[in-house]
């Protein structure tokens, strides 16, 4: 019996990778110390943001992370049925 339904499973994928993004972004980045103003940069900003990398980056990180959570909510390492995690018997 699975206990992961594909629905689940695309949520918690998207909760990833949102995740991972906000790991990946700051990973690499210059700041541009002046800024050019006319260009509609501040100052801080990177340079080169390399968006597509960081992207790709983020769902090849966010896979990795999902098919561990998939592997151990579908095995019996943790359950909330029986065992230390489930509620007690009343």
């Amino acid at each position: 019996m699975p206990r992961m339904t594909w629905f689940s499973g695309i949520v918690v994928y998207i909760l990833i990778w949102w995740t991972a993004l906000f790991v990946v972004l700051p990973i690499g980045t210059r700041p541009d110390p002046e800024g050019d103003v006319t260009a509609g940069g501040w100052r801080g900003t990177p340079r080169e943001a390399r968006i597509g990398r960081k992207l790709l980056g983020t769902t090849l990180l966010a896979a990795v992370l999902w098919i561990g959570v998939w592997v151990v909510i579908d095995s019996h390492w943790i359950s909330f049925r029986s065992g230390p995690f489930s509620l007690p018997d009343r």
